[in-house]
This record gives C-alpha cells, structure tokens and sequence, in this order.
C-alpha cells in the first residue's frame, strides 16, 4: 500500500446521515399530542370545521391559509427536485422509509429473511417452510405498524383525545373506523407486496422531474471518464468483468462489482446513466465508496450533477437563478402567511340585512323611529363563554344618531357554537330629506367581547336604509 491510499479517507456512508429521517418519523408520531391551551401544532378538523396552524385555531371561515400552504409544500418540493433530483423520494417519502423498515429491519436484521442488507436484489426463497413462517411472522408485525401508521394520519385530521373516543363507538364513527382499516389494508398492500413498484410505476413524481431537471440537478451519478462505459449508445451492457473493461479502456477504475446494482432499492443500474427509476437514496454511493475506498481511492458514482461529472465543465452551482427564485417565493408565501396568520379575527361575524327594507313606528312623544333589522350570525372562536355586544359607526356628521335598539344586553356565546340573532338599529333623528326615493346611508358595526374591547374586535361595513320624506309624512 502506497503513501497517498494510506492518506485517502473513506466518505461517510450517506445511510448514516439519514438517521435525522428516523427521528423526524418519531416526532411526527408524538405531534398530534402536542398542545397549547387546547391547540395543536398542525390539525385540519374536518369534524369540527378548524385549521390549528403554531397552536393557534382558526375556523372554517379562515381557511384562506390553506392554499398557502399548499404552496409552500409544492414549491418546497418542486425547489428540492431542482436542486437535489429525487432527494424526497429517497429521504423523506414515507414509501421509501416504511419499505427499508420492512426490508431492512424486519425482514433482514429481525427475521433473518435475506442474508444481508446490501443485497436487495435477491428474493427469499419461499419454497422454504421457515421462510414461508418468517413472511407471515412479518406481515404480522408490519400490519401492527401499518395500523399505528394510518392512526397517525388521522391524528392530524381527527385529535386523539377525539380519536379515541370514537372508536369506542365504531358503529357511529363507521367513517373513520373504516378510514383507519383502508390506510392500513393500503399499507400493507403497497410496503409487502407491490414493494418498489410504486415509486417506478404508480408515483407520477418521477414523470414530473424530468421536467423539473437541468444540468446542475444534484444526483446519484456514476462517473464514466474514471470508471470507463459500462453501456453503449443504445444503453445495452457491454462489459461484464474488469478485464474486458481495462483491455478496451486501460484507465477505467470500475471494478465490476456490481454492489451499487446489488444494493438498489429500484433494481437499476446508475452505471447506465440518469433513469426515472432512481430515487436518489444514495445506496450505491454508499455501495461504490466501500468498495473504492478499500483500493484508496475515491467513489466512482457521487452525488452531484451532468454539469460538473458528465459534461466536466466545472464546479456545481447550487445557488443558481433558478433555485433562488424558488427559495424568494418560499420567503413572500411564508412572510404573507405569518401575516394573514396573525390577523386572525377571534370572533367570527356575518350580517345580513333582513329583505323588508325598514320599519316606521310613531312614539309616544311625537317622534318617528325607522327601524332597520339585521340577522347577525356569531361565532365565537375562543376557548371560553364570552359575552359580545355592538356599537353602530355612522358618518361623520351623524354620530349619536343611529343606536342599537335590540339587544338590550350583551348575548352570551359557548365556544364553536355559531349563533344567530336579530339585531335591530333605530334612529329618531331627521338623517336625510329625499322625497324621491330612499337613502341609503354607509355604517360600520363594530362587535366586541365584553371586557376583551382591546383585544377581540372585528369590524364589518353595512348600510342603513332611510326612507323618503313622502313616506315619513304618512306616519
């Protein structure tokens, strides 16, 4: 061994650094238990009509959130294609990490199923008797963690302190009792027996990307200028051993192993170039740089892009216009949302003029009130009863003129209750002298929580009909 391969210093495998994925799994399972003041971390309750987004609640008719974030998630993981190729696919898809959960923890390291890890490509023989034993042992202990799985995903939908409580009562929540079995059936379909052919077949991902690429995409990529070709033109094998390889290209360092075919998840072979079916999990990195680095030297296949290993026209430019777009845009939707999100009204209010235009009635000091009523419709979107009352905002010039008549008192409003009540607002006052027709006057109905003035107000603008002069004589 020469002085520069004792100097060369192995890689980190890649599979070490996905164990923050694990943890990130861990903690998506113990968010929905997470709570402030009775608010989650994320929940959209489709039973109770709420979005709950940093523990804070907001309703139904707040829901204007959502297309934001929406767009944060497909312009995050569009973003991430540009930049690291199918890097969701490979490190964050649930696909991919329940099937090396199966795989590789179940069926390899728990049941001894498969001799070892890096060997993906051979099936158990299950003509065996104790394979056939060890396959139900495993489909057992998957359907269990399919089954937690599903839960988990309805948590973010449906609360526990919910969840639980319903599924006491199956055969009156048969809706979600069936959606936990159907996640769970579909789980167990997909992870044990349609296995990686989701992701070449169904998963409509990999179509997009091919899209969404260019030449400074960040990949698994093998590279052809060290380790000689593999495969010709028209993508068929030409070298199967070294020595055919060296005695038509001397320089080529690929040693023919085939570890990085043996340990691909999608049963490709990243020597023949970019192929919709890679995932970007970066195994046969892993595989390449083992093997390479016991010969002192560096891995042949890397991640990195056509631009810098390919096309050799130099460094990788990560932060390109392209990706700083997507980055700028991820920063406008996140600061609009944080300040839509901010603004959330803690009282929710609609009013609706009733179809009679207005009421006259003489008083007995001799003056004319008009009436005008209203259907106000109240949500009170806080955690506690609260009492909600009314001031009328007229126009400049008419202040004091226009007052609530009915309610006399403050209405009482439970938490997620929607309450519909006639408010009516009078004036005795001279507001307009039109004899031919009525005017229309712009008022503005601040509703308010009795002892909470400051703090939970909303505004919403209406009108005030007053009749014509001609009518008013009448009475």
């Amino acid at each position: 061994m020469n002085e520069k391969t004792k100097d060369f210093k192995v890689a980190t495998p890649w599979r070490f650094k996905r164990y923050f994925v694990y943890a990130l799994i861990t903690m998506l399972l113990f968010i929905p238990f997470v709570e402030i003041n009775g608010n989650h971390l994320f929940l959209l309750s489709f039973d109770k009509l709420q979005l709950h987004l940093a523990f804070v609640k907001f309703d139904m008719q707040e829901l204007y959130l959502m297309p934001f974030l929406l767009m944060i998630m497909f312009l995050g993981i569009f973003g991430m294609t540009v930049m690291g190729g199918r890097v969701f696919c490979g490190w964050l898809c649930p696909q991919t990490i329940f099937r090396v959960l199966y795989r590789d923890l179940i069926e390899t390291k728990l049941l001894r199923m498969r001799k070892r890890i890096r060997n993906k490509q051979e099936e158990p023989d299950m003509s065996k008797m104790e394979n056939k034993v060890k396959k139900t042992l495993a489909i057992i202990i998957w359907t269990g963690i399919a089954f937690i799985v599903a839960a988990d995903f309805l948590w973010y939908f449906v609360p526990p302190e919910d969840f639980f409580l319903y599924l006491q009562n199956p055969t009156e929540h048969w809706t979600l009792f069936g959606g936990v079995i159907t996640i769970a059936a579909f789980l167990v379909y997909d992870i044990v027996f349609l296995k990686e052919n989701f992701c070449i077949y169904v998963c409509p991902y990999s179509r997009i990307q091919s899209v969404l690429y260019d030449e400074h995409t960040v990949m698994a990529l093998y590279n052809p200028h060290r380790g000689g070709d593999i495969y010709n033109e028209h993508q068929e094998k030409v070298f199967t051993q070294q020595k055919e390889l060296q005695a038509f290209e001397p320089s080529a360092e690929c040693t023919t192993c085939e570890s990085c075919v043996s340990v691909c998840p999608t049963h490709i072979d990243i020597r023949k170039g970019l192929q919709l079916e890679c995932i970007n999990c970066l195994e046969c990195v892993d595989a390449c740089t083992a093997v390479m680095g016991k010969l002192g030297k560096p891995s042949l296949i890397t991640w990195s892009s056509d631009y810098e290993i390919i096309d050799q026209k130099g460094k990788t430019q990560y932060f390109r216009p392209k990706i700083l777009a997507y980055m700028g845009l991820l920063v406008i939707i996140s600061i609009i949302l944080g300040m839509m999100g901010s603004t959330k009204e803690h009282m929710l209010l609609n009013i609706n003029k009733e179809t009679r235009l207005y009421s006259i009635e003489k008083l007995e000091d001799g003056k004319v009130a008009v009436d005008n009523a209203y259907v106000f419709l109240i949500q009170n979107t806080e955690q506690n009863k609260m009492k909600f009352f009314f001031e009328v905002i007229p126009p400049k010039g008419m202040e004091g003129k226009i007052f609530i008549h009915k309610p006399a008192k403050p209405l009482m409003v439970v938490p997620g209750v929607k309450k519909q009540k006639i408010v009516v607002l009078r004036t005795t006052d001279i507001l307009a002298d039109d004899h031919r027709k009525d005017t229309i006057i712009p008022i503005v109905i601040r509703a308010y929580a009795v002892g909470h003035e400051d703090k939970i107000v909303v505004y919403r603008d209406s009108t005030f009909i007053f009749p014509k002069s001609d009518v008013l004589k009448n009475h």
